[in-house]
């Protein structure tokens, strides 16, 4: 989560560069376009899946399988004609779209390459028929180990009601530094570059002012400090 690895816009076939610390990690888009937020979606339910095993002692491999209409269910989808065939459109980016970053270990510089997702399997009713009834896909070595040992965050179910992009960015950023402490504070200029966004900075001040003022942002709540041009995130059920 620390680095917008996932599109805020659909369509957007710029290959990103980020770098922090020392660290540099590169977005590049496949021939369907880069892997959206929206898109995430289906990457964030099949974590889940694998947790809810894991935490109920069974088994679990890297190859996840589920029904298009838990998936749809689950994230706040309609399990309309759309909400099925959109799903084709949402495994294909997530398969193209590649990460590379640069690794330091004993002085030594390593870069690697990788994907969001291996591979991806639909079965459908019939030839002649193109309604989905069972999904499989293969997650990355790199994904599957840090839910084996389950370094990964838990999301609020409300943020699969969020559905402007950077509403569900700010909220990953929230969840991921504030996590269960009563607030974290950033600059609005590192908020601005962890996003990801494409607008200009002083757009992005104007869209966490207007964050902030409806307050729509589950477990968190947004403060923007404009005279110091920081943001103090809060959680919710802590007094401020």
């Amino acid at each position: 989560m620390e680095h917008p690895l996932f599109a805020l816009k659909a369509g957007d076939r710029r290959v990103r560069t980020y770098e922090r610390n020392g660290l540099v990690v590169t977005v590049k888009p496949g021939s369907d376009g880069c892997a959206t937020i929206h898109d995430k979606d289906l990457w964030i339910y099949c974590i889940s899946q694998l947790v809810e095993a894991k935490n109920r002692g069974r088994p679990i491999t890297s190859t996840v399988r589920f029904t298009a209409y838990d998936f749809l269910r689950s994230t706040n989808r309609s399990t309309g004609g759309l909400g099925y065939r959109r799903i084709v459109g949402m495994l294909a980016r997530l398969r193209g779209t590649g990460i590379e970053t640069n690794i330091e270990t004993n002085g030594q510089r390593e870069r690697r390459g990788f994907g969001l997702i291996d591979s991806w399997r639909i079965v459908e009713k019939s030839p002649t028929d193109d309604c989905v009834t069972a999904i499989e896909v293969d997650l990355p070595h790199w994904l599957f180990r840090s839910v084996a040992t389950m370094r990964v965050l838990t999301l609020s179910r409300d943020y699969f009601k969020l559905r402007k992009p950077l509403e569900r960015r700010i909220y990953e950023l929230a969840r991921k530094h504030c996590g269960l402490q009563p607030k974290w504070r950033v600059s609005v200029t590192i908020l601005y570059a962890k996003s990801g966004s494409t607008a200009t900075l002083k757009e992005f001040r104007r869209q966490i002012k207007e964050l902030s003022n409806i307050n729509l942002l589950p477990d968190y709540q947004i403060s923007l400090d404009t005279e110091r041009d920081h943001v103090t995130f809060f959680a919710k059920k802590e007094e401020r």
